[in-house]
């Protein structure tokens, strides 16, 4: 009798909800391309942003680029703990929980309040330290204070709007997050020469109008979720009744959330370091690495929008009890980021010379550059395996599990080996690190996707 109950409340689940139901390629298909579309967009407003930011000459846009490490945290932060919560709530809307959920919603964002005051309050007592130690220019310091204390002061729009994007995504509405990411977006764009040159009669405010219509930007996308909120029913409630505090449900949303929010920003702690022992060997390999990142940030922004929707799926699939279909998920998303993969595989290997003319580079940048992207671009394909796997168990709530996919990919193997390889085969020896490691945490990732009962079966 209880094993009947039990399966009828996962059919009266699922039968309501495409996640349960559709088929799932085309269902990861319709999730991911909205996620894709969005990050084109986000690209688009960074360099629309520092193209206006440039006219005010180098000292700005130096200015604006010291406070990125700063702005990275709270994207890491507000992009970790959105994903954390997305991932519970679609775990137990699969499993027939609409209360837990409801909870889930209400109570991650009363945290992320919480976590508003708490940059608020850091972005007063960190910013003329943190930035005093990489600047002695007074104008360059003077600026990137201006810019470095709104943007942290007043983060409570970006931290609530990844919330609530990440809330809407769990829920399977990626539609609803890329028009409201491209309203804020927009509203940043038209904004930005108004207010930094002082256009229509408003006020020059040089740097700080950069850092106004960033924050404006924000918040006019958070009101716009707030909007969608109250019109109507989205999937769940969120209501001050569901914030009580729940040890559990803060546990099961940090459990994600905390990982996810390290694995964010190890990237930035890996460029730091590597950019540190390359520039002990020539100048010329900083811009190296510089512009392969830029290669790897366009080759894995599709990739990234496949992890993203497939994500929802995973998770509500696996709250319902429904390997067979967490299974197929996950097939599909491997097929389709191992193409994607395999095309930065063969740009980066076998045409890295009209890769670089497109930057411009100089005859020494060529020099230095072609060798480094045939090695470092073989790390494309392996890194099918761990970026999929990363994110599956995010959806599982298996947030250990995926940060030590990525610490394998992005830290504990390359830092390390390119150190003592720089010192025996030079640049190369840091250029190789990179498919050593994705091959390394592509194994461990099917042990573990094994033990998870994901694959083998």
């Amino acid at each position: 009798m209880e094993k009947t109950q039990k399966v009828q409340r996962k059919s009266n689940t699922m039968g309501d909800n495409p996640m349960g139901q559709k088929p799932v390629l085309p269902l990861l298909i319709s999730m991911s391309i909205p996620v894709v579309l969005s990050m084109l967009i986000q690209s688009l407003y960074n360099i629309v942003d520092s193209i206006w930011v440039t006219r005010l000459g180098t000292d700005a846009l130096t200015a604006v680029s010291l406070a990125f490490p700063l702005q990275n945290i709270v994207m890491s932060a507000g992009v970790g703990m959105g994903i954390g919560i997305g991932s519970v709530i679609s775990m137990s809307l699969g499993a027939g929980r609409r209360k837990d959920a409801d909870e889930a919603a209400s109570v991650g964002i009363a945290l992320v309040v919480i976590h508003c005051l708490i940059f608020a309050v850091a972005g007063l007592l960190i910013t003329k330290p943190f930035l005093s130690m990489f600047t002695d220019d007074p104008l360059t310091y003077e600026w990137a204070c201006d810019y470095t204390y709104i943007v942290l002061c007043l983060s409570f729009g970006e931290l609530l709007q990844m919330c609530l994007e990440k809330i809407f995504q769990g829920l399977g509405r990626m539609k609803t997050t890329m028009f409201l990411m491209a309203s804020g977006c927009i509203i940043n764009i038209v904004l930005d020469p108004v207010l930094i040159f002082g256009w229509f009669g408003f006020p020059a405010m040089g740097v700080k109008g950069a850092a106004v219509a960033t924050v404006v930007g924000q918040i006019a996308a958070f009101l716009l979720y707030i909007v969608i909120c109250l019109r109507g029913n989205i999937g769940v409630t969120i209501h001050p009744r569901y914030m009580k505090p729940d040890m559990q449900v803060v546990k099961n949303i940090y459990s994600i959330g905390i990982p996810s929010s390290l694995m964010l920003a190890m990237p930035s702690i890996m460029v730091g370091v590597l950019n540190g022992i390359l520039s002990q060997l020539d100048k010329v390999y900083v811009a190296v690495f510089g512009l392969y990142f830029k290669l790897q940030t366009f080759i894995n922004m599709p990739s990234n929008g496949v992890v993203q929707g497939m994500r929802p799926i995973i998770s509500f699939n696996y709250g319902a009890g429904d390997m067979k279909r967490v299974r197929e998920t996950v097939s599909h998303s491997m097929k389709i980021v191992a193409v994607i993969m395999l095309l930065g595989t063969v740009a980066a290997v076998g045409f890295p010379e009209i890769i670089l003319k497109a930057f411009n580079a100089d005859s020494k940048l060529m020099e230095y550059g072609i060798p480094a992207f045939r090695i470092i671009g073989l790390s494309f394909m392996f890194s099918t395996i761990g970026i999929v796997s990363a994110g599956v168990f995010e959806a599982m709530g298996k947030g250990k599990d995926s940060l030590l996919i990525s610490m394998l990919r992005q830290f504990v193997v390359i830092l390390p080996l390119g150190w003592i390889l720089s010192g025996l085969m030079g640049a190369a020896g840091i250029w190789i690190t990179f498919p050593i490691a994705e091959a390394v945490a592509a194994v461990a990732a099917v042990v573990m996707l094994k033990r998870a009962g994901v694959l083998g079966h």
